[in-house]
């Protein structure tokens, strides 16, 4: 049986559906179009705008449950509000719930230090500045991370970074003032000991953000995702995270919540999809009849139906058990909606796309970007198949 919404969770509901369809969705068209190329990076005046109305309204770091700047929401009751400002990938950034934001603060919250959270996590949480996450490699089958060839070596009271990282979210954005670098600190220690993650300003001398890059042509400015390049950069000691060789134990802490945020909000993506997809073919006339009355149309319909309902389900209880036996405990639920939900998502985008004909492939509908979206999020955040190795060896040894 699920859990019933607390009061305040209802009240944030409620209100953050007022506020989408008042201001988000009148709004998406401007705030999802590519800038002009002077303006490719920088902040957009209707997004800082957004922003600061939605903080006005109290619905601001929906996510954070770590102190009194958040609403002190659980992961179950989040998710239902998540799946309500997924509907829109313009949205997350307005309420301050976007990746990477949303999992380097719970990294700086959970593991950093004091003179870390205010030089970093007070910011972020103002919504001041944005942040970055670097641990994928080009070199290296980054889906095994202790491939990661990344050096952070120790020098005095400083540590070295060196290496190169892509597919780092956020890193083109003018707002980014700092990385999460992840890289090897000792190559003789055991091997989920080697690694650490230390905090890099992205001002550095050695710092480089070398290109953007796309997905599906779709460069996401003014966020973006950008090659990097780390070259003798170096650090105060005091930026490290945790300690030597935790880099690994972080990364579960971060990863796990940040896998359940993307599934929450692609519930919301698919349900938009559902519903416009049923509008077009109520709408649209071929061949004597509306796309309705088709049964091709029909069982499409009815399939997504099925299918984000199971999706729900599936992440709901995720939420849960994160909430009520821990992140860890959890993993398993985790990897399940992981690898569910954004290839459901997908699949029902999928079908709006094809009923909307060549509309669907353009920019004039959300589908064609938010199944770009969903199709990354089978790669990023670990590619499903290691999620389900990890399932399989839980499977195999009775332990699921």
């Amino acid at each position: 049986m699920l859990a019933e919404l607390s009061g305040r969770a209802l009240e944030l509901e409620e209100r953050l559906q007022i506020f989408m369809e008042e201001h988000v969705y009148p709004n998406e068209r401007a705030l999802l179009a590519p800038p002009r190329e002077a303006e490719r990076w920088a902040p957009r005046p209707l997004a800082e705008e957004l922003t600061r109305k939605a903080r006005t309204a109290g619905l601001w770091n929906l996510f954070y449950n770590h102190g009194p700047e958040g609403h002190g929401l659980s992961n179950y009751e989040y998710a239902h509000l998540c799946e309500v400002l997924g509907r829109s990938l313009a949205a997350p950034e307005i309420f301050n719930c976007n990746a990477p934001d949303v999992g380097n603060m719970e990294i700086l919250a959970t593991y950093g230090t004091d003179e870390q959270k205010e030089r970093w996590l007070k910011p972020l949480l103002a919504g001041d500045i944005r942040s970055c996450f670097a641990m994928t490699e080009p070199q290296v089958a980054s889906s095994d991370a202790t491939n990661i060839e990344t050096r952070i070596e120790r020098g005095g009271n400083s540590y070295i970074v060196n290496g190169r990282k892509w597919w780092v979210t956020g890193a083109p954005s003018q707002r980014c003032k700092v990385a999460i670098v992840m890289g090897k600190s000792d190559i003789t220690a055991p091997r989920h000991r080697q690694q650490s993650m230390i905090l890099v300003p992205m001002d550095a001398p050695g710092v480089t953000v070398e290109r953007a890059l796309s997905v599906y042509g779709y460069e996401h400015a003014p966020l973006g995702h950008g090659e990097m390049m780390f070259d003798h950069v170096r650090v105060p000691a005091a930026n490290m995270l945790l300690g030597e060789g935790r880099g690994f134990e972080i990364a579960q802490g971060r990863l796990g919540p940040g896998r359940i945020h993307h599934c929450m909000r692609f519930i919301g993506l698919a349900e938009r999809a559902l519903e416009i997809m049923c509008a077009r073919a109520k709408s649209r006339t071929a061949f004597g009849s509306t796309l309705a009355e088709m049964g091709a149309v029909r069982q499409a319909i009815g399939q997504s139906r099925c299918d984000i309902e199971l999706a729900r389900l599936i992440t709901l209880k995720a939420a849960w058990m994160m909430d009520t036996v821990g992140n860890k405990a959890a993993r398993n639920e985790i990897a399940v909606a992981k690898i569910t939900v954004p290839t459901m998502a997908g699949a029902v985008i999928d079908r709006a796309i094809q009923v909307h004909g060549g509309g669907g492939l353009s920019a004039d509908f959300f589908l064609a970007e938010a199944f770009a979206e969903t199709r990354f999020l089978r790669i990023g955040d670990g590619p499903d198949e290691v999620h389900r190795e990890a399932l399989a060896k839980a499977e195999l040894a009775g332990l699921s």
